[in-house]
């Protein structure tokens, strides 16, 4: 049996051989070891697909973007007409990488980069159903990004689009009619359409995970973060991180009260729709009457840009500076001529803000509808920590261009952002008008980045916890919006403004869900990014442990090149190493770790826990009164 074995590895080698053009004398000269010689042959076949896989996701990247920049039918059939020809493909290349004995092989890249051709993806799917499930994704993300409203105050005027005038009257509006109107409308207009196609995104995904030796995609997932105990670590965080955010959800609860009398239950969960976004997802849009501190000068931030004339380059403009100031790289400039950084005028777009890599070492965009405001000026410096992340990688092999999981990807610019959103930073580079800061200021600003990081928490967690059971089967289709609401009650405790029914379809109202993005990294990058950030706020010397002169929540590290090479290093990675291993090039550690942001928070946590208790505050919640029904006819019986 052993030498039928070795005389089958000589065969498959003399086809792969052949096919590429290399030499069989060569081989026999050689004189290793068929395993060795093998690899040495590997090595040269991963150089011509490597090159064959740059060039089809540089196709595929431009047809993604023409698509998502100008939704129109005629660039959605050339975007499907590229996806089934780089599938073709990527199956071609998949069945001559699991010939290799690459299991076998010695050297770390090479066998760690056939690990990751031997998953095929989507692409394992048939023609006909790859296509189906391409054009099933692109459906859903017309249907959200076309979605228009009407006018609560004026019923004749239906041209709102979620970005910016839906997202600017969730912010601003403090009538609670008004709010109700604009929630239940946005998934009356995009929920229900998605509902059929997202069963038949349900199962296309599903029959592509098992092709690909998956039970199902949750599993497929999963097994990016090279763990087997994934899900229990992250089950582990949240149970740290769940005291922290019953505090702030009580104290939120009580303010709401305070606003809007009894439309909020004392015990009950929140309704959703009063929480300033359309997701219930950040909470910073009720700040201005949440604050520990309402009478002391709360400077906008938002205003302070308006008045200062930003524009959307001049954000973008002042992001790279930052990035620039740490030694990190500039955009390149045509990153300046491809970009869309403003929402066009004449055309449908995917306005959802996204930083995007053309795999062929030059060409990075962001295209994102800016708006001059406090919150775009962070998601700038966010995408633009895509980018960065990008720029660094870009010599790796094809297959090492990634995060080391994607929610470092994610962790990057919210990294960068924590020094941005300090007063000290602000301040510095003139966005303050204040010169010094009080422990009241430093409090308020506190609680103003823990209304976007604390409450984001058990959403980050649920998104996935819902489609997991999906995927596996355990929610059925006649579930999926009342599971949708029991999770939301039970994590984040929120309920929705009115009654639901499975005639609804809520999930599809969250961009994430309907364009098939894992949403678990957004978890994971709320927790490491202030992991990451204590490691380079200590290597700037800005932050010692116990050290009240430098607390972690006052780091800046802009202008530090230390901490900048020190991020550089992680970052220059990609993915050619398992995650623990890159988490501890650059923190020391090689587990997640919540301790940094409850470090963080501890001084408003201490304060919410004191005002609480002052206050008669209570913690947790009862159950909701609001239903999940079948039909809305179960609604109306009952």
């Amino acid at each position: 049996m052993q030498f039928l074995r070795i005389d089958s590895v000589y065969y498959v080698m003399f086809t792969k051989l052949f096919l590429i053009g290399t030499c069989w004398c060569c081989l026999v000269y050689a004189g290793g070891s068929p395993v060795e010689n093998e690899e040495i042959e590997a090595q040269n076949f991963l150089k011509t697909i490597n090159s064959k896989t740059e060039e089809n996701q540089h196709s595929l990247a431009l047809a993604e973007w023409a698509y998502n920049s100008n939704i129109t039918e005629e660039n959605l059939r050339n975007q499907l007409a590229v996806a089934a020809e780089v599938a073709k493909d990527e199956k071609e290349i998949w069945k001559k990488v699991i010939q290799y004995n690459w299991r076998q092989f010695l050297d770390y890249s090479t066998k760690r980069q056939f690990s990751k051709y031997a998953i095929l993806g989507s692409s394992a799917l048939s023609e006909d159903k790859f296509r189906q499930l391409r054009k099933t994704i692109s459906d859903m993300k017309a249907i959200y990004a076309k979605a228009k409203l009407c006018d609560f105050k004026d019923p004749k005027k239906c041209d709102l689009a979620l970005e910016p005038e839906l997202t600017q009257i969730l912010a601003t509006s403090r009538n609670p009619d008004e709010l109700k109107h604009v929630w239940l409308e946005w998934r009356n207009t995009v929920g229900v359409k998605c509902r059929n196609l997202y069963n038949d995104y349900v199962n296309l995904s599903n029959e592509a995970a098992r092709l690909n030796n998956f039970s199902d995609t949750s599993e497929y997932w999963l097994n990016d973060y090279e763990v087997s105990d994934f899900k229990q670590q992250v089950q582990n965080l949240w149970e740290q991180l769940r005291p922290l955010y019953l505090q702030i959800h009580a104290y939120v609860r009580f303010k709401l009260r305070e606003k809007y009398g009894d439309v909020v239950s004392e015990k009950g969960p929140i309704p959703i729709h009063l929480l300033g976004n359309m997701w219930g997802q950040t909470w910073s849009n009720v700040a201005d009457f949440a604050l520990p501190y309402s009478g002391v000068e709360d400077e906008d931030l938002t205003a302070e840009l308006i008045r200062q004339n930003y524009t959307a380059v001049k954000i973008f403009k002042t992001a790279e500076e930052f990035f620039k100031s740490i030694n990190l790289t500039e955009m390149p400039q045509t990153f300046w001529e491809r970009s869309i950084i403003t929402k066009p005028a004449d055309r449908d777009m995917v306005c959802h803000a996204s930083a995007w890599d053309f795999s062929d070492t030059k060409d990075f965009r962001i295209k994102q509808c800016t708006e001059v405001t406090k919150e775009h000026f962070v998601i700038v410096h966010h995408e633009m920590g895509h980018v960065e992340y990008f720029l660094e990688y870009k010599d790796q092999p094809v297959k090492f261009r990634e995060g080391a999981n994607d929610g470092f990807h994610e962790a990057v610019g919210d990294l960068i952002a924590l020094s941005v959103r300090s007063t000290k930073h602000l301040r510095k580079i003139g966005l303050l008008k204040s010169k010094t800061d009080n422990s009241q200021t430093i409090l308020n600003n506190l609680f103003k980045v823990g209304l976007d990081k604390i409450t984001f928490l058990p959403f980050g967690y649920l998104m996935d916890l819902w489609r997991w059971d999906i995927f596996s089967g355990k929610t059925k289709p006649e579930n999926y919006n009342c599971k949708w609401w029991e999770l939301r009650e039970k994590y984040q405790g929120v309920e929705p403004p009115v009654d639901r029914s499975e005639e609804d379809f809520d999930p599809a109202a969250k961009y994430h869900i309907i364009a098939d993005v894992p949403y678990l990294r957004y978890f994971i990058s709320f927790v490491i990014q202030f992991q990451f950030h204590r490691a380079v706020c200590e290597k700037a010397g800005q932050y010692e442990h116990n050290n009240p002169d430098k607390p972690l929540h006052e780091c800046d590290i802009y202008q530090n090149t230390d901490a900048g090479n020190a991020l550089k290093k992680m970052l220059s990675m990609g993915s050619s190493k398992p995650w623990p291993d890159a988490m501890e090039v650059l923190t020391g550690q090689r587990t997640m770790d919540a301790s940094g942001l409850l470090e963080y928070f501890k001084p408003l946590q201490n304060w919410l826990e004191e005002e609480n208790k002052k206050n008669g505050v209570f913690i947790g919640w009862e159950p909701s009164k609001k239903v999940c029904k079948k039909s809305n006819t179960d609604l109306k019986s009952n």
